[in-house]
Formats: structure tokens, C-alpha cells, sequence
């Protein structure tokens, strides 16, 4: 595989909960591009995954959350699961970490119910995305643009639903980190 990310730092915030495939299968595409992916978490040593209707797998945090700086990083991954962005919305530390990236106009992906964290990040106003669909009407009165589509991608931000969308994401994710900081402009 190309080594698009090569020289590449990418955070995945995650806590307890995280849908597992959302985060294993994004990063192992990012290292396979190239890029270095740590897992940043407000959870220390560990963090446990969530594998569809069960608990899932442990996974080392590479970085603890109070010792992460956005600066450090290229991009940022934001996996979904129910309970993971229902615990970092109303984490300040978590909250304080992502809006940076959106700040300097980083990428970042989001995919299922991660954008609940954008939400509280407040970051999604007049954003095109897409989400797991229970999660429409909570973005849409955040003031964004919500659509049903696989993979969406608003000035750097990518966005999919689900599980089943990971493909195209992984696509898309690659694709974005790679042109790295995007402009304030929207596209025609």
C-alpha cells in the first residue's frame, strides 16, 4: 500500500464503550497508510471496546487524555459506539481536545455516533454530515446539515453512519488526512 501518511500523526479519542470495529479497522488502514494512531483516552492503561450487542476487546491507551495536546497531532479519529461519545460529550478535557483540530482546520473523522462529541465540541454548526441515524435531529439542532449518505466530506471533516460504512470512510479518511489543513473556503 502507498504510504499516503507517511511522517503522519493521528489521535483516536475513545473511552470505555467505543464501538471496537470503528476504531480497529480505521487505524489499522491509517498504519497501513503510513501514519502513526494513538489511542488518547481519558480512561488510564486500558480502554474496553464495545463488539456490537457485547463487550469487546481491551485495548492499550497509547496516550492519557490529560497529557495529550492537539498540537502533537496531524488529525483526529473519533469512533462511535453508544456509550463511548455519550461519556466524552461531557468530558471538558475531551471537549477541549477536539475543538483545537477544527481550530487550526485539521480533518478529522467521525463515523456512527461520534458526532455527539462535535456536538458538544461545538463545532457542527452549518456543517455538512452524516451520522448513525438516531443521532439526525440531535445534529440538526446543532445547526447541522444532516444527510443520509455513506461517507460525507465538508471541508475536511468525514463523516459515515456505521459499521457497514467503514470502507468507503477508511477511503475518504486516507484521502483527507492526506491533503492535511483545509481552508476556511467552501467548495463551489
Amino acid at each position: 500500500m502507498e504510504q499516503k501518511l507517511k511522517g503522519k500523526r493521528v489521535a483516536i479519542l475513545v473511552t470505555h464503550g467505543f464501538e471496537q470495529v470503528e476504531l480497529t479497522e480505521p487505524r489499522k488502514a491509517l498504519q497501513e497508510a503510513g501514519a502513526t494512531a494513538h489511542v488518547v483516552s481519558p480512561a488510564e492503561g486500558r480502554v474496553k471496546g464495545w463488539n456490537f450487542t457485547q463487550w469487546g476487546d481491551e485495548l492499550p491507551v497509547d496516550v492519557p487524555l490529560a497529557q495529550a495536546r492537539a498540537d502533537d497531532y496531524d488529525a483526529l479519529l473519533l469512533p462511535g459506539g453508544v456509550m463511548n461519545p455519550d461519556q466524552l460529550r461531557i468530558d471538558l478535557k475531551a471537549l477541549a481536545f477536539v475543538k483545537p483540530f477544527f481550530d487550526a482546520r485539521k480533518p478529522v473523522a467521525v463515523i456512527c455516533h461520534g458526532p455527539w462529541t462535535l456536538i458538544d465540541a461545538g463545532v457542527v454548526r452549518g456543517r455538512r454530515i452524516t451520522s448513525w441515524p438516531s443521532v439526525r435531529t440531535d445534529l440538526k439542532n446543532a445547526g447541522a446539515d444532516w444527510v443520509d449518505e455513506a461517507v460525507v466530506v465538508d471541508q475536511g471533516l468525514v463523516s459515515s453512519r456505521k459499521p457497514d460504512d467503514i470502507p468507503q470512510f477508511n477511503a475518504k479518511m486516507i484521502e483527507e488526512f492526506a491533503e492535511g489543513r483545509h481552508s476556511k473556503e467552501r467548495a463551489a
